[in-house]
């Protein structure tokens, strides 16, 4: 199976934002090491949770300080940018990295009502137009003239350069049909919200239509997972996650707790039930079950990679998930 990485540039309690970006460097670098396919960044505005703000630049860091690994955005959320700005951003990052640059976008805002409007300069944020958007950006990438008359009669630089691979975010499967007809990659984020079917699946890649982009489709799949050498340590280790994930349900998002604060933390009985519920989103256990399960979905669902994102307090416990999943799957 190939794996490969989600990472939000998590700031735990009693960390910085600065290391936590220092902390995705390297993993980074571990990922690069072990054989993961690719190192993608997410794109979070308005919170204090997590560091990656700016994705476009720390692909630019991480790029150079790796060897092998496919690096990108998961993703860069278009509704805040113009076509040519991301067309001429992810050009130039292809021109320093060719071959190993990937373009990851989606129609969420990544952020809270005021960072949408904030990264706006107060205008109302254009929603109805985001497949239009995406299309426009790929053919301003690919040194196609646009449609939209507002794009048509300029060029976005760098050209003449090995293009970034592009992917399509999902969580519902409603962009699925797009991610085929525009013959981008498909992601779907299932350690969001669930959901994923073998319909959304087998839609997309019964509708796709190769391009420059993909000759074929690529289906990855990104989880919430949390291993250790016993379930009993993936249990302590996983506990912050779970009540993160309350909390933001709840509508008071904060930084993860440690393991040891997570254990004193008074939870009700509903607040049990709920985390029990979410469990279906983040797959705890060794590293064998969990590979086992991804397996097994990947058998049954037909996605080609699954994506990891895995957040434990301790930067060294984080890091012992991806090695313990290589280990197993690769």
């Amino acid at each position: 199976m190939k794996l490969s990485v989600l990472d939000q540039a998590p700031i735990t309690s009693g960390n910085t934002a600065v290391e936590a970006l220092r902390k995705s460097e390297e993993l980074a670098i571990l990922a690069d090491e072990l054989g993961y396919s690719r190192f993608w960044l997410a794109e979070h505005h308005g919170t204090d949770g997590y560091a990656s703000s700016a994705p476009e630049i720390t692909v630019a860091h991480i790029a150079a300080k790796t060897n092998r690994i496919r690096v990108g955005t998961g993703g860069i959320m278009m509704m805040h940018y113009s076509p040519l700005k991301m067309a001429e951003v992810f050009k130039t990052l292809s021109a320093f990295s060719p071959g190993r640059i990937d373009f990851g976008v989606g129609r969420a805002p990544g952020g809270d009502r005021n960072a949408i409007y904030a990264l706006s300069e107060g205008r109302q944020p254009l929603l109805d137009n985001l497949y239009e958007k995406l299309d426009t950006t790929l053919k301003l990438m690919n040194d196609k003239v646009p449609t939209d008359k507002l794009y048509d009669k300029t060029i976005a630089t760098p050209s003449g350069i090995h293009l970034p691979q592009a992917w399509l975010l999902g969580s519902s499967g409603s962009s699925a049909l797009e991610a085929a007809r525009m013959g981008v990659g498909y992601s779907f984020a299932q350690f969001f919200m669930g959901g994923m079917t073998k319909e959304i699946i087998d839609q997309y890649k019964h509708h796709f239509v190769p391009s420059y982009f993909m000759e074929k489709p690529e289906i990855s799949v990104a989880y919430l997972v949390t291993v250790a050498e016993t379930r009993e340590e993936a249990e302590f280790e996983a506990l912050p996650q779970d009540i993160g994930r309350l909390w933001l349900m709840q509508g008071k998002p904060s930084n993860l707790l440690s393991p040891e604060q997570a254990q004193q933390y008074p939870l009700t009985e509903t607040d049990k039930r709920m985390i029990a519920d979410n469990r279906q989103l983040h797959l705890v256990g060794t590293a064998k079950e969990v590979a086992i399960r991804l397996k097994e979905e990947q058998d049954y669902y037909g996605f080609d990679e699954a994506m990891i994102c895995s957040i434990p307090h301790s930067q060294e416990k984080r890091l012992d998930v991806y090695r313990l999943l290589a280990k197993e799957l690769l």
